[in-house]
């Protein structure tokens, strides 16, 4: 039976992010991928030009459709408003065993804003926090997360710990924009573990969202959480050295 991946999220026009995104990958990883759109948006190299978010209830009806019971992971993306949060964080509570990698993404890497001040903090308190939640943020929306300064490649590990003592699974601070190689922290209850090898030169438009759905792809297979993490991370590798 394939694997089934639920992706919550926004669209992006060139699929490079967001749910079109979830697609492309999930089929190169081997899982089946079911949508829910919160949003819709414009956006190119040049940024986001206009979003739509979904009606709350409209968003409701979507995730009522799911086959929650037959996935085996759930991927959460951009989500705009204070309802859109509270609607996925809802489904995530009421299935405490199911994995679900929650990548907050606040805005687009090219600029432009994907959630409101209200959606931001929901996501901090009320969906970040969950048990079963594997958050994969960058430095950028780590340092958002815990209202700190700016994290460093010395203080990455310090700053997984930080969002994962919070109540989460696991945390993954994903370090690509750091100078130098990129340096990735990963905290769980057992402690931090570092990730680094060299940078690749190469650039890839979509990389968080790239990494959040193949993690997603490896825990609905079943695969531990180390496993999963460095099987992403090595795809993400082999997608950017092909750009």
């Amino acid at each position: 039976m394939i694997p089934i991946v639920i992706s919550i999220g926004t669209t992006h026009p060139w699929n490079v992010a967001g749910t079109g995104r979830d697609l492309i990958v999930g089929a190169d990883r081997g899982v089946r991928v079911f949508t829910a759109v919160a949003a819709v948006s414009a956006q190119d190299a040049a940024g986001v030009t206009a979003l739509d978010p979904v009606p709350l209830d409209v968003l409701r009806a979507q995730l009522a459709t799911l086959p929650w019971e037959a996935a085996g992971a759930v991927r959460i993306g951009a989500l705009p408003t204070l309802g859109a949060v509270r609607a996925a964080a809802a489904m995530v509570r009421a299935r405490l065993a199911l994995p679900a990698v929650v990548d907050p993404v606040f805005a687009a890497s090219s600029g432009g804003a994907l959630a409101d001040d209200d959606a931001r903090y929901a996501l901090r308190d009320e969906l970040a926090t969950l048990p079963n939640v594997v958050l994969t943020p960058n430095v950028e929306e780590a340092a958002e997360l815990l209202s700190s300064l700016p994290i460093e490649r010395d203080t990455v590990g310090e700053a997984a710990l930080a969002l994962q003592l919070r109540g989460a699974n696991a945390v993954l601070i994903k370090g690509g924009h750091f100078d130098g190689d990129p340096v990735d922290a990963l905290a769980t209850a057992a402690g931090v573990e570092l990730f680094s090898e060299p940078r690749i030169a190469a650039s890839m438009r979509g990389t968080g969202c790239t990494l959040a759905m193949a993690l997603a792809a490896e825990l609905a297979r079943g695969n531990p959480l180390h496993h999963a993490v460095a099987a992403a991370r090595a795809y993400v590798r082999a997608e950017i050295a092909r750009h």
